[in-house]
């Protein structure tokens, strides 16, 4: 039985949203900022208050997303897909959060050059280049895993979320670990 098909037997008269034009803009605001933030010196003379404390509220944003996301993927593993829709929103709550403070951070500071030489340093470098780059993907990613869950396209939604969850993970987690290995440097 196809999907429509599926969707009416269960009663469901639900019409597909066209969420692609919403996708490309966000995609492009969000990478796009972050890419201009990266080419800007900061604020100088900033007072109001200390931006230090922001590398840390991003490390906990992208802790508890790392978190929310695990619990999600446990709540879907055992077919609980109310549950794993709140801890999806939840995840988009923290990382919508993460951005926030990170837009402020870059907006507000130069950027902190990493300190730490040989391996440690060529660690580092993967984990960050790897994270930006897996970080501006994973955007187009997860808005349209949730469009695909929101129009009901389970199976679609299921393809891309496969892609997305790991991604996801990987850089919610290798957020926290550039925090972890370039806060020293602060």
């Amino acid at each position: 039985m196809n999907e429509q098909n599926n969707q009416g037997v269960l009663g469901q008269n639900h019409r597909k949203r066209n969420y692609k034009p919403a996708i490309i803009i966000i995609t492009i605001l969000i990478n796009g900022l972050v890419a201009l933030l990266a080419g800007l010196p900061g604020v100088e003379n900033f007072n109001a208050f200390d931006v230090k404390i922001l590398p840390l509220m991003n490390a906990i944003f992208n802790s508890f997303t790392f978190l929310f996301l695990l619990a999600a993927l446990i709540a879907i593993m055992k077919k609980n897909v109310v549950i794993h829709r709140r801890f999806i929103y939840a995840a988009f709550i923290t990382t919508t959060l993460f951005l926030v403070t990170y837009v402020a951070h870059h907006f507000l500071s130069a950027s902190t050059p990493y300190g730490g030489t040989g391996g440690m340093a060529g660690f580092y470098y993967f984990i960050l280049i790897t994270h930006i780059i897996l970080a501006a993907v994973i955007v187009p990613l997860a808005l349209t895993s949730v469009a695909r869950a929101w129009n009901m396209e389970n199976e679609r939604h299921r393809k891309i979320a496969r892609w997305t969850m790991p991604l996801w993970l990987y850089v919610s987690l290798t957020g926290v670990l550039v925090y972890i290995m370039i806060s020293p440097y602060y």
